[in-house]
């Protein structure tokens, strides 16, 4: 990369940074993110002194690589330069808000909306500050007076729309959406905006039940604008899904996080009844699934896909071996063929077939464990960035449901912070059954078989519960508002055993978000193992 004197006359200077930034810019639309904080930090050099745009610049680059506590120091240096830049008080909020250090978040807004009380980016960052902590009646009132401010503020509508999908209006969400694309300006400095909210838009459409229009939408995952989109580096054409397959040699790439390859992998008996017998299919998954998927898809040749970091990107590969294949596809490709309705979902119970035998193993270990029926619990997933949060209950929500008379409740959750389940042992003056030996992050194919060995597995949507679910072991899933895996229904079309138990809106109006749902649940569950 071309590097430049630091000797240049003033106005040279001047001309270079502009240069430097809008170069840095176009890497960081392109994904390049290594090369665009390359050339930030070259242009900074330039700046002795340091400059509130330059460090700004650098901070929004780092909350699209997930780096929110390199982005807060990157504000926090602009702030320095200006106490008073609204924009930079703005960049610090929003890196604040992903590390869930949301009143710190509010008070540099307050401080800021003080000195600025028109700036109406400010009032749209305090909505998504009240969005994250799950009160959604109050970020509405802020993404409004932002709106007043700036009828056509395209991401405030966008989050607004967020909004509207806590509170469970998925139909106002889809038009605030909608609405929020029209309002983006055409230029490429906007890719990323429009990307996350081509994204947004699809699982509306999912949400809503349009299964055929919103699973076309979809696509808008693998948009490289995204940060997080994974890129796939597979030497072969793309699976054309409108031709026939009879005989094709399929390679199928499990994509986005670990519950939805085993989400997705519901269509795979499909899949292989259209291939037949002259067909093949390859099939590429995370690690831990192999043996797992080796042994519930025994027609297919199964292997471990490799993902790993570079330059902010994740990048995603099979070995050289598997390119034997005629085209390849990601797994959620599959979907516009084989589910455009919820008629298209198979009354199938279990695709996935665990280990016959350590199901045995843990049955025999849990007649071993206090008396009762043995339900197992999990209540969030192992990534709590940000908004993510609110959509799983704290453990301590969960006190009715724990406090089912003759239920022994086992530990199904993966990682685990220090303390958390023993403080909620010594509350309610309970045991959790801990399952010996298992790594319940790392050894899936064996937690695959506890659940089946589980009189019930009950919790959010995540890697266990898509487990239990797929294995066709018996599920009931607590969720918040909103999800698109629903599809519109008030059922789980992908698991047709589970029950579900759904938070209608997230809202703070005095009680536990969470109470109401959890309430139901408790009673379903005393009804089903004390009648």
């Amino acid at each position: 990369m071309e590097d430049v004197s630091l000797t240049q006359a003033p106005s040279d200077a001047e001309a270079t940074i502009a240069r430097l930034r809008a170069e840095a810019a176009l890497r960081a639309r392109h994904g390049d993110f290594a090369d665009a904080l390359l050339l930030y930090r070259q242009a900074l050099g330039m700046a002795p002194q340091g400059r509130v745009d330059l460090y700004d610049d650098l901070g929004h680059l780092a909350l699209h690589m997930g780096e929110a506590t390199v982005s807060e120091g990157f504000f926090r240096q602009s702030l320095a330069l200006n106490p008073n830049c609204t924009a930079s008080a703005d960049g610090l909020a929003q890196a604040l808000c992903t590390q869930n250090r949301y009143k710190e978040a509010v008070d540099i807004l307050k401080a800021a909306l003080l000195a600025t009380p028109e700036e109406a980016g400010l009032w749209n960052t305090l909505g998504v500050v009240m969005t994250g902590e799950g009160d959604s009646d109050r970020a509405l009132v802020f993404f409004n007076e932002a709106l007043r401010l700036a009828p056509d503020f395209a991401i405030a509508l966008y989050h607004r729309a967020s909004a509207a999908m806590d509170q469970g209006q998925v139909a106002a969400a889809l038009g605030d959406c909608d609405a929020a694309l029209a309002a983006l300006a055409p230029e490429p400095e906007q890719d990323g905006q429009r990307a996350m909210m081509r994204l947004a838009r699809a699982l509306m459409l999912l949400a809503l039940g349009r299964l055929e229009e919103g699973w076309i939408a979809y696509d808008a995952r693998s948009d490289p604008a995204l940060p997080d989109a994974a890129r796939f580096d597979i030497a072969l054409p793309p699976l054309t899904l409108q031709a026939p397959l009879k005989g094709v040699q399929v390679l199928v790439v499990g994509e986005q996080g670990l519950g939805d390859e085993i989400l997705f992998a519901s269509v795979l008996p499909d899949l292989l009844h259209d291939l037949g017998p002259s067909g093949g299919l390859t099939l590429a998954v995370e690690p831990r699934l192999k043996t797992l998927f080796a042994r519930s898809f025994p027609a297919a040749h199964v292997l471990a896909h490799e993902t790993r970091r570079e330059g902010g990107r994740r990048i995603r590969r099979v070995p050289p071996t598997t390119l034997s294949a005629d085209a390849w596809t990601p797994m959620a490709a599959l979907m516009p063929r084989f589910r455009q309705d919820l008629s298209a979902f198979p009354d199938r119970i279990g695709y996935l077939k665990p280990d016959l035998a350590r199901v045995a193993f843990w049955r025999a270990k849990l007649d071993q464990a206090p008396s009762g029926p043995k339900v197992g619990l999990t209540w969030r997933s192992g990534l709590l960035q940000g908004e993510r949060r609110r959509h799983y209950a704290p453990l301590a929500a969960w006190h009715e449901v724990l406090s089912t008379p003759g239920v022994q409740w086992v530990n199904v959750q993966y990682a685990l912070e220090p303390g958390e389940l023993e403080t909620v042992e010594r509350q309610l003056g309970l045991q959790f059954w801990r399952p010996p030996g298992l790594d319940l992050r790392h050894d899936l194919d064996d937690l695959a078989a506890l659940c089946c060995a589980l009189d019930l597995t009950i919790g959010c949507a995540n890697a266990t519960t898509n487990l239990a679910g797929a294995c066709g072991a018996p599920l009931w899933l607590v969720l918040g508002p909103g999800g698109w895996p629903q599809l519109g229904s008030a059922r789980y079309p992908w698991y047709p055993q589970a029950r579900v138990f759904a938070l209608t809106r997230f809202a703070r109006d005095g009680a536990e978000p969470w109470g109401p749902v959890l309430s139901s649940t408790a009673q379903a569950l005393k009804a089903e193992f004390n009648p």
